[in-house]
């Protein structure tokens, strides 16, 4: 029987009998939320509108700002107007994502319960009884409908990114590499409803960068997943982990970074016409980008983590240096450019 060691490395499949009564350690990558003990099915300190709160997961709306990236960068002399005019978008993704984290929730309560972390769950807890959170979802889901029909034909990515979610949550999420996709396509439609709202062109070269570089980071995460279980198959809390191996997510996040540069450089290729301080803004990225895959890459292969791609980006000190040192640069390109 294959040992926990050498599956952890990717020398070999998950074993076929594991331990009897293996549960592993939480991933050392994934916040410990406080409070309760933890035990399936037992109620969590603290109210059930810190509950609800969590439920919507706040830390993790920064990630519908892919919405303005297109206006920012693709709007000439001053991008405010066309910012603005994304805005609405944002908070239509805001609501789509937070009810799929809702409906997310409640599909996989039961075996979240039998996580070592995400037990902790409002849901999962019993800190959200099931009732109240089958109301907030639809609140939320009604409130996407109401805006929707108030932002035209911008809003049809946000309400297929909402059904495609909604999909995802009971079907898509267990079939792999499909999984990752599906997640990488809901950021592509983020950056398709910013542009659209904005009225900005739509480059194919930019959507593949997005595109690709979250397959790197959604792969990055399973690959933190399959490496962070102690036993075998009984114990992979993701259906879809079943049919990986550690030496394709390594073969998929290399491949998804060398895409990734790829599409950047050939979108700066394509916007070379563009002149001006548009170009100027681009290319000086490019560099710091770069470094920030290899960063990434080096947090993910070489100190085994990964595991919270959001998390990451927001607490490595080196992340917030690149990304300081980008917007810094970004922000005097456009003063310059506004004089």
């Amino acid at each position: 029987m294959s040992t926990a060691s050498e599956y952890r490395k990717g020398l070999v499949g998950p074993p076929v009998h594991p331990p009897d009564g293996a549960t592993g350690p939480p991933p050392a990558d994934l916040p410990e939320e406080p409070g309760g003990s933890g035990l399936p099915g037992e109620p969590r300190r603290g109210s059930l509108v810190r509950g609800l709160l969590r439920l919507v997961r706040p830390f993790q709306w920064p990630k519908n700002a892919v919405v303005l990236v297109l206006p920012l960068l693709a709007s000439g002399a001053s991008p405010w107007p066309a910012v603005a005019d994304a805005l609405p978008v944002l908070v239509l993704f805001v609501l789509a994502s937070s009810a799929t984290y809702v409906v997310n929730d409640l599909a996989d309560r039961e075996r979240d319960r039998r996580h070592p972390v995400k037990r902790h769950r409002p849901i999962a807890s019993g800190a959200v009884p099931v009732p109240v959170a089958i109301v907030l979802g639809a609140v939320l889901y009604l409130a996407l409908l109401a805006g929707s029909a108030a932002a035209g034909a911008a809003a049809v990515p946000v309400l297929v990114y909402a059904v495609t979610n909604i999909l995802y949550s009971f079907v898509l999420k267990h079939v792999s590499v499909v999984d990752v996709s599906v997640i990488a396509t809901g950021f592509v439609l983020r950056v398709c409803a910013g542009a659209m709202a904005a009225s900005v062109p739509i480059s194919s070269w930019f959507l593949l960068c997005v595109f690709s570089v979250c397959i790197l980071l959604g792969f990055g995460k399973r690959r933190h997943e399959l490496t962070s279980v102690q036993g075998g198959p009984s114990e992979l809390h993701r259906p879809a982990l079943r049919a990986y191996s550690v030496p394709f997510l390594n073969s998929m996040v290399t491949f998804a970074a060398s895409v990734t540069v790829l599409a950047y450089v050939s979108f700066l290729q394509s916007d070379a016409a563009a002149g001006g301080m548009r170009q100027l803004r681009i290319l000086l990225s490019t560099p710091l980008a770069v470094f920030a895959i290899a960063r990434y890459l080096q947090i993910l292969l070489v100190s085994e983590g990964g595991g919270e791609p959001t998390r990451t980006l927001f607490t490595d000190r080196t992340m917030l240096a690149v990304g300081g040192l980008w917007l810094t640069g970004f922000g005097l390109l456009l003063a310059v450019q506004s004089w």
